[in-house]
């Protein structure tokens, strides 16, 4: 019986969709969603706001999960997955905008307007390139990704190196947009009172060292269990360090590996915390995996060291587009006896860190600079053509967020 209604529920909504199809497209809607419409996050929410600013005309309609949906900002428009008005807007929108992907059933309309905004820098093999590592294509229908991909009318891309594999990775005839990343903006706009406020929430003394620690997703394990000793290396680092604690996005049901350390004081689980462009900014130095948070985390120029205890096993089941090891953004620890040292120590944030992060933002930081979302909004809502956009700024020129030591010296 269950199984009938559901069949019969799907036939309604397909004759719903079907329907709305045959309806204009609205010229003034633009359909939003991030991280399989978990809420206003990412490179789309960074769009929707500049495009509240400089387009107002054209109403943002969030696609949100019921269970997100109480999560959202005051006054957010949102539709809800599976229901009759979602399929509706779905259908009749000029403008649709996601981090991943739309259903495999939305249709492309030959006048609506797709943008794929991406969700990281690719350290990771993506797309069509995962083929060859079955841990990562495990349930994968490359087939369907390459339609999705078809519908593309835009990729952003926050460097030259995205560019190449994106197009590399997801084959299509869609215009790269060389922009920088619209969530990364924040990183040259937020002043002294933003990083100061953000480090208030959080329960951060001022003085005290903040470290976020975020690692990654490993496609050949089930869950997540913390790779670091984290109360230990609490009390190595003292009282006047604080570690931020922010588990992948993946894992996010069930009971945290992190609950009881949440009363320490030192050791803060922040995985449920948004937007994470907050925790950067609060931050006095990033560790991480393989995570993407690192290409981001970099504009801020602050230190970052990468704790890679299982680097050859994660190259070899997931696939890499270049080696992290010889091309780091600052120290790497092979073992939490060398995590702890760096931090312990100068070598998180002395000369060859510096060096090593520098070379870094030179490469992965290309078109960031505080006006991506801009660019994109003229460029995709507003029609202008590329050189009518304001130029990337020179990376002499790019002013990041003041450090917290600054805020509260």
């Amino acid at each position: 019986v269950r199984a009938g209604r559901r069949q019969a529920g799907a036939l309604v909504r397909d004759h719903q969709y079907r329907a709305a199809l045959r309806r204009p497209v609205d010229p003034h809607l633009a359909v939003f969603s991030a991280y399989w419409s978990r809420g206003v996050a990412c490179n789309p929410a960074a769009i929707a706001a500049k495009l509240a600013e400089l387009a107002p005309h054209v109403r943002p309609v969030w696609v949100v999960t019921a269970r997100n949906a109480a999560l959202l900002p005051p006054g957010t428009d949102h539709v809800v997955p599976g229901t009759r008005r979602y399929w509706e807007a779905l259908a009749t929108a000029k403008y649709l905008v996601n981090n991943v992907n739309f259903p495999n059933s939305v249709v492309k309309r030959p006048d609506a307007v797709h943008v794929q905004t991406h969700h990281g820098t690719p350290l990771k093999r993506m797309g069509l390139d995962q083929m060859a590592y079955p841990a990562a294509a495990q349930g994968l229908d490359f087939d369907a990704l390459l339609e999705r991909v078809d519908k593309w009318d835009y990729s952003v891309s926050a460097n030259s190196h995205t560019t190449r594999m994106w197009e590399r990775a997801y084959p299509s005839r869609y215009v790269s947009l060389d922009h920088g990343y619209p969530r990364n903006d924040v990183y040259y706009t937020a002043g002294a009172d933003e990083v100061r406020a953000v480090r208030e929430r959080l329960g951060i003394a001022p003085g005290r060292r903040a470290v976020l620690y975020a690692p990654t997703h490993r496609d050949y394990e089930a869950g997540w269990t913390p790779r670091l000793d984290l109360a230990a290396l609490a009390d190595r680092l003292g009282e006047d360090t604080v570690l931020l604690v922010r588990a992948h996005y993946f894992y996010d049901s069930g009971l945290s590996p992190l609950a009881g350390l949440r009363r320490s004081g030192r050791v803060v689980d922040v995985s449920s915390y948004d937007p994470v462009e907050e925790l950067c900014l609060a931050a006095d130095a990033l560790v991480t995996d393989y995570s993407s948070i690192m290409f981001d985390y970099a504009n801020l120029d602050r230190p970052i060291v990468i704790h890679a205890d299982d680097w050859e096993t994660y190259r070899t089941t997931r696939g890499v587009y270049f080696d992290l090891m010889a091309e780091a953004p600052g120290p790497v620890a092979r073992a939490q006896d060398d995590l702890t040292e760096i931090l312990a120590g100068d070598a998180w944030r002395d000369e060859g860190a510096a060096k090593a992060r520098a070379a870094f933002r030179r490469r992965f930081c290309e078109f960031d600079d505080g006006r991506a979302a801009e660019r994109v909004v003229r460029r995709v809502f507003l029609g202008e053509d590329e050189a009518s956009l304001p130029p990337v700024l020179p990376p002499e020129e790019r002013t990041p967020a003041p450090a917290p030591q600054e805020v509260t010296a």
